[in-house]
């Protein structure tokens, strides 16, 4: 760790909400301490399958991809890799961009904010990338400057509220467990009488595979991960997009 780094930068703790298990990290360090942190423990890369967009990542070049957890100066850093569904989500945002020119679009669960930058890139007229992690939101807003996009940032838990005034909602690698699948299953059909589209992108995760809800998800968009993106994330090969259509 730098010389002048305090170790526990973040007091994280896990507690349960909704019946699934949520990170909450108060940020002990001012604003620019923090974003230090983050270009230290990251490097700026276009290696993935969205080149048109940099991002703060910790890749196999940082200290940090194979330290143990006790030596990070992070708890459960989500916001630092670029999960298989986020990118194929992103991918098919920029490759898209009519659906969502003028559009007001929510990413939840934002981690690094690339589908959020996406859609900014093709044309949304308001984003707002929502996360948890007050740590991501500050990564979010660096990889933001780094695109040269402006949009906003919430850290308020939206998921099975209601949500405002949204056309598009996106859900990237949302579905990492059972209880979250059960959430959205309440959650989405009310958000799709209301009028809001929205898009998942999963890179086959068995609690969207086995759920009910897959039976209304329509699939728009599916295509191989890249190399490096296996390496990551064993037994992965394909991601997908979808349109829930409930």
């Amino acid at each position: 760790m730098p010389i002048g780094f305090t170790p526990l930068l973040l007091r994280c703790s896990s507690v349960e909400l909704n019946s699934a298990r949520r990170w909450f990290c108060s940020v002990s360090s001012n604003s620019e301490q923090l974003r230090q942190l983050i270009r230290t423990h990251t490097e700026v890369t276009r290696d993935h399958m969205t080149p048109e967009i940099q991002l703060h990542l910790i890749t196999p070049r940082c200290s940090l991809w194979s330290a143990k957890g006790d030596d990070a100066p992070f708890t459960d850093p989500f916001w630092a890799f670029y999960w298989p569904g986020g990118q194929v989500l992103s991918r098919f945002v920029l490759d898209r961009p009519r659906l969502f020119h003028n559009k007001k679009v929510l990413d939840v669960g934002s981690g690094c904010g690339a589908s959020a930058i996406a859609s900014k890139l093709s044309g949304a007229h308001t984003v707002c990338a929502n996360d948890t992690d007050p740590v991501a939101l500050e990564a979010i807003k660096m990889n933001c400057e780094l695109n040269g996009v402006y949009l906003d940032t919430s850290s308020d838990d939206v998921i099975g509220s209601k949500i405002g005034d949204w056309d598009v909602v996106f859900l990237g690698d949302m579905f990492y467990d059972s209880d979250f699948a059960d959430l959205f299953s309440q959650w989405l059909p009310r958000l799709s009488r209301s009028g809001v589209n929205i898009y998942v992108g999963d890179p086959g995760r068995l609690p969207l595979v086995n759920h009910p809800l897959k039976r209304n998800l329509v699939s728009l968009f599916r295509c191989p991960l890249p190399e490096n993106c296996l390496r990551e994330n064993n037994g992965m090969s394909t991601g997908t997009v979808w349109k829930y259509t409930g």
